[in-house]
């Protein structure tokens, strides 16, 4: 494991806890859950939930069943079965209930296109689009079971597509729409997709952008795909190519269909969509989630860590391309009932206010967003989130990777003004859900995503699976959860392999973190992002978290160079904050800043000034396009990026500052 860095040691050593505001404890979702049962405290709480089949049983009682389920909690490792017996359609508790339970006429989502344009979708409207278009599907001749992708923007009818899926029982693939044609294809391929539902296009940064053609690239080399279903959103501002007999519009699909559609009756354990995430051998991994378990784990921990009442304004800003968007934008929230704001465009157009701005128009109460994308806009400064009111928000989150303390308390200070609590989450694309996680009732220490939900148990072993406190190791999870995935399609083998055979009967998440003397985990990013360099490992997360931590640098993204010697030279990328001159004699400075925050040992050979760095449409840094460059090699696929011109720039520097 990675070294052992002074930062996060000092900050897991030291007392600086924030603990949560009285009123929000006591009108918390966790107190109400907790009187109910006549739980006393917290801790009660939690050693009470250590009876799984107890805990998520009371979890599933909440939501429609069509027939309840003999176990909650059965199989073994790594094949468990949560709610088996069970019938059930995640499409039925996200929608149907809401027509008999006094919430049809309640707005579903706010959406906000790029340009402006603002649409309001109700509840009976999404129930009725969304039976539109399913009967419109099942009259393509899509079936139970089908494959279909989906490849769409940040528009209303992405959710409305994923339901209507859901509904009729075809298997969904949302494809983030910023992939390109060969992502596209590879994943259309390998489920063997016989549906496609598109878009003509979309905007960014106020750019019309051709999505029509680049679903039309991958399709020519798609032959499992016999129906494509196009959806309208740039209208006439765009040209595309419709096939005869294969291609469809949207409204021509839902055309006269009826307003009432059937619901499947599903078993827990059907599928319900595969997630697509890249792996190291480079073919995408198909992540099985399926309706009953992932259900349950949706609105349970959205309901108890962010704490949504009925009068809430839910934002999560992620894609719904991601897992993010799939449990937390869509079918999470859509089930609890609430409001959520959709927005379609990049997060600092046209000014880097974009954000604050929707907040306070739509006085968005609780806010969840990455660490990338406020370094971001910590970057631009605190006068633009000062030209807006934010005091309708009462709870804040992050998400996608290791939040550093700097930023931690940046955004606690001057988006939450210091009044709302940060509800820092590790999960991934398997875990379909928050596994450690803190809840409303929890005292937060900065760059800690504190505890395992309740119920879960993790824990950070050494490479003899021993397990360790205070040091770097290996994060594991020791019990099931009903989020998880059952699988990989299509890969059995490499399912058991990728997370199960490394510690037998113990899923190996693939990151590197640490426990504290409290049980508080620190995550520091994925265990494949570790350098080598003359015999230590060196985490590339603490490194760039040593640089953002200086008060002149706003990013840091940081890649090792091969090295004859010491195996890797530690390469790292640095944006200054707006105003900060770049100079040999700051370089220096980042240099001895990160030698005594890490160890000498950790001290970078190159430090970089760029004005940006390559990332995706969501803001995250592509560490695989400047390894790339930076080892001399093509950028490869840059299709994803929301700054593709970047690279070029990137490229140049490297070439005048680093030796080849």
């Amino acid at each position: 494991m990675s070294e052992m860095s002074a930062t996060i040691e000092a900050l897991m050593k030291e007392k600086r806890v924030f603990e949560p505001p009285k009123a929000l404890v006591e009108k918390s979702n966790v107190k109400k859950f907790m009187d109910q049962h006549r739980i006393k405290t917290v801790k009660q709480l939690y050693e009470k939930a250590k009876d799984q089949e107890w805990f998520w049983g009371e979890m599933a009682k909440d939501l429609h069943w069509y027939r309840k389920w003999k176990t909650v909690l059965s199989g073994k490792a790594p094949y468990f079965v949560w709610f088996d017996g069970g019938r059930t359609n995640i499409a039925a508790n996200a929608l149907d209930r809401h027509m008999k339970d006094g919430k049809a006429d309640k707005v579903a989502y706010i959406w906000e296109g790029e340009l402006g344009e603002v649409r309001k979708v109700t509840y009976r409207e999404m129930c009725k689009e969304v039976n539109r278009i399913a009967n419109g599907l099942k009259s393509l001749g899509i079936k139970k079971g089908d494959g279909v992708g989906i490849y769409l923007p940040m528009i209303p009818e992405l959710p409305m597509a994923m339901v209507a899926c859901a509904k009729i029982g075809a298997v969904h693939s949302v494809i983030f729409s910023g992939f390109s044609s060969k992502a596209l294809e590879d994943r259309l391929v390998d489920q063997g997709c016989v549906a496609l539902i598109t878009a003509d296009g979309y905007y960014r940064k106020g750019e019309p952008l051709n999505l029509k053609a680049m679903a039309d690239q991958a399709l020519a080399a798609s032959p499992t795909v016999k129906k494509v279903v196009v959806v309208s959103r740039l209208g006439d501002k765009i040209k595309v190519n419709m096939v005869q007999g294969r291609d469809h519009w949207w409204d021509d699909v839902k055309k006269g269909q009826p307003e009432e559609c059937k619901t499947e009756e599903m078993n827990s354990n059907d599928l319900l969509f595969l997630m697509y995430t890249s792996g190291t051998t480079g073919k995408p991994k198909g992540v099985m989630h399926v309706h009953g378990g992932y259900q349950v784990a949706a609105t349970a921990t959205l309901s108890l860590v962010f704490d949504l009442k009925d009068d809430d304004v839910w934002w999560c800003a992620a894609d719904i391309g991601w897992i993010t968007g799939h449990t937390y934008i869509v079918y999470g929230p859509l089930m609890l009932g609430v409001t959520s704001v959709l927005y379609e465009g990049a997060p600092t157009y046209p000014e880097p206010d974009r954000f604050w701005k929707i907040v306070e128009k739509y006085k968005v109460s609780v806010f969840y967003t990455s660490p990338t994308a406020i370094r971001l806009f910590m970057r631009f400064g605190k006068e633009w989130p000062a030209k807006h009111d934010l005091k309708s928000m009462r709870l804040l989150g992050t998400v996608g990777e290791p939040i550093n303390p700097e930023a931690w308390i940046w955004y606690y200070e001057v988006i939450g003004g210091k009044r709302c609590q940060i509800m820092d989450t590790w999960w991934q694309t398997e875990t379909g859900q928050f596994i450690i996680t803190p809840l409303p009732v929890t005292p937060l220490k900065p760059g800690s995503a504190t505890l395992p939900f309740l119920s879960l148990d993790a824990a950070v072993y050494d490479d003899t699976g021993k397990p360790v406190t205070g040091q770097g190791g290996n994060l594991v999870l020791t019990k099931p959860w009903p989020g998880m995935l059952i699988g990989l399609y299509k890969q059995k083998g490499r399912y058991e392999e990728s997370y199960w055979s490394r510690f037998p009967g113990v899923y190996l998440a693939g990151d590197v973190a640490r426990v504290d003397e409290d049980g508080y985990f620190w995550i520091q990013g994925r265990a494949d992002d570790v350098l080598k360099v003359a015999g230590h490992r060196i985490g590339t997360a603490e490194v760039e978290s040593a640089l953002v931590s200086h008060p002149k640098v706003a990013e840091a993204a940081v890649v090792g160079k091969p090295d004859a010697v010491k195996g890797s030279s530690i390469t790292a990328f640095v944006i200054l904050v707006h105003g900060t001159e770049p100079t040999d004699a700051l370089k220096q400075e980042l240099t001895k800043h990160v030698s005594k925050e890490i160890s000498p040992i950790a001290r970078p050979d190159y430090v970089i000034f760029v004005p940006d760095l390559p990332k995706t449409r969501s803001g995250k840094i592509m560490r695989r396009v400047i390894s790339s460059l930076v080892r001399g090699e093509p950028a490869g696929d840059i299709t994803t990026l929301g700054n593709p011109e970047v690279v070029s720039e990137v490229k140049r520097i490297i070439e005048k500052e680093v030796p080849p």
